[in-house]
């Protein structure tokens, strides 16, 4: 769970009604008992994983950049882990924000 990402860097994940009601779509692991962000080092790998993430019938979703740093704080106020994924959702690193 070690942290190598600097303040910032621009990371991307996917945003749940964008404009309105915005959110980060979060995904939970079962096995884990974990609420997680799913995050991604581009947005290639971020539209590709997220046809296999769990979402929310009806509503809109958006792949955008933000800082890490911002991020981390959105997570960590919301009892979110940040997981760093690759395009095929395979877990790179998780971070306790």
């Amino acid at each position: 769970m070690k942290n190598k990402h600097q303040k910032d860097q621009w990371v991307w994940v996917v945003v749940q009604n964008p404009g309105d009601r915005e959110q980060f779509l979060g995904q939970y692991d079962k096995h884990e008992d974990i609420s997680f962000i799913p995050t991604f080092h581009s947005k290639e790998d971020a539209q590709q994983c997220f046809m296999n993430m769990a979402r929310q019938k009806g509503s809109k979703y958006e792949v955008q950049a933000i800082l890490y740093e911002e991020l981390a704080k959105e997570a960590a106020g919301g009892g979110f882990m940040i997981f760093m994924l690759n395009e095929n959702g395979e877990v790179l690193e998780k971070i306790k924000p």
